[in-house]
């Protein structure tokens, strides 16, 4: 049984590694830019006396991801946030292969338009390196959430890491996959 491709995944093979070596006269095909992992972190400091929240939290993340979240803990103890070493306050998902592309064909295809007013995403958070952040304002763009069941609208970040070298490389990748900027 042959194993089935993304579409994502076919598009890149298909469709955006020509353009690139066409664009950026790359001499070999392992030179061309790709997507190495998407990582979706939440913050949850305002919730960190809660854990039924800060459990509801993690669960909508999951659900979002299609894999478990690492929950993130504070390195030490800062006074003037109330905050002690060991406190749960965050949860992170790294996706990677199958799961980065079907997130991705999700986010671009179903969350993304469902935006309000949405005219595209900034080209402004680039870091330098390659990488692309941005923030999501509400959890509820995605279908596996459940509007009923939300207990508060909470934003997360979603992060695209690529072996791209500059910012403009970058852009072209994920602008070739589907990524709307904003023009």
């Amino acid at each position: 049984m042959a194993k089935e491709l993304n579409r994502i995944a076919v598009k890149y093979k298909e469709e955006v590694v020509p353009t690139l070596i066409n664009e950026y006269g790359y001499k070999n095909v392992n030179e061309v830019p790709k997507l190495v992992k998407i990582v979706l972190n939440m913050g949850l400091g305002e919730v960190k006396g809660n854990s039924k929240s800060f459990n509801i939290a993690v669960d909508e993340l999951q659900a979002i991801a299609g894999q478990k979240p690492v929950v993130t803990v504070a390195k030490k103890s800062i006074s003037n946030f109330g905050l002690r070493e060991g406190q749960k306050i965050g949860a992170k998902v790294t996706l990677r292969g199958d799961r980065m592309y079907e997130f991705f064909d999700r986010l671009t295809a179903i969350a993304l338009p469902k935006v309000r007013d949405f005219r595209g995403i900034s080209d402004k958070s680039f870091d330098g390196k390659g990488n692309y952040s941005m923030g999501i304002k509400e959890q509820l763009i995605f279908p596996e959430i459940v509007y009923e069941k939300v207990e508060k609208i909470r934003g997360f970040d979603i992060t695209f890491v690529t072996t791209a070298k500059t910012n403009e490389e970058a852009k072209s990748l994920l602008k070739a996959l589907g990524l709307p900027f904003a023009r």
